[in-house]
């Protein structure tokens, strides 16, 4: 496993109100200080959340297993945290699934049109604080950089692209220009229409590979 396995979770990240709240800030009065406001929290979130699972699971694996001088401790360790991590993609899966019919933004969106920088940050701490998806795609993130004994930086390729991704109306403003009243309101619809449909499918694609590591790990013990 490298860090490029992980990407694609970072689509499970922002599909649904993330990206919703991202596209309206991107429609706001100060569109350009609310979103970058809104991305600093949210970043701020996402380093937060996979760094702490990553010093979590290093430190159940301990420092023997981490020096592997001990081979069956060590693969034994390492294969129990690929179940947790299977169990947390599973548990994320099925979240995904149950909320896959809650589509449009909350009533209390509205007043993103108003938002200036402070509540932009404020709201992307919250929202992605808060979203059982996101909380389970960060740990299964964490987890799995860990167990596979890769340095913290692997993960900031995660956190980028998932920046880049809630960026996404931004750049969108900035570049479409006039065409951005069109382009902006087609995104907010097509992800609350397949966002979770995409969710699946990366969860599913993470949790073949987890399957194959605890394979792997089978066939050498």
């Amino acid at each position: 496993m490298n860090f490029l396995t992980i990407l694609p979770l970072a689509v499970v990240m922002v599909a649904g109100t993330q990206v919703v709240a991202a596209v309206l800030l991107a429609s706001a009065e100060r569109p350009r200080a609310a979103s970058l406001g809104y991305l600093a929290g949210a970043g701020a979130v996402v380093v937060t959340g996979v760094t702490l699972s990553w010093l979590l699971t290093r430190a159940l694996r301990g420092p023997e297993a981490r020096a592997e001088t001990d081979v069956v401790r060590f693969e034994r360790t390492a294969s129990r945290i690929d179940w947790a991590v299977l169990a947390l993609l599973v548990v994320l899966g099925v979240v995904v699934y149950l909320r896959r019919h809650r589509t449009g933004p909350p009533r209390w969106m509205g007043r993103l049109r108003r938002a200036d920088p402070g509540y932009a940050l404020r709201l992307g701490v919250v929202l992605v604080a808060t979203a059982p998806t996101d909380d389970l795609t960060m740990a299964a993130v964490g987890a799995s950089v860990a167990r596979h004994d890769l340095a913290w930086w692997h993960l900031l390729p995660f956190v980028l692209l998932t920046l880049g991704l809630l960026a996404v109306p931004l750049l969108i403003l900035l570049l479409a220009r006039g065409r951005a009243a069109t382009a902006l309101p087609r995104l907010r619809a097509w992800t609350d229409r397949h966002g979770w449909v995409v969710s699946e499918v990366v969860i599913a694609f993470f949790a073949l590979v987890t399957v194959l590591d605890l394979v792997e790990s089978s066939r050498r013990g």
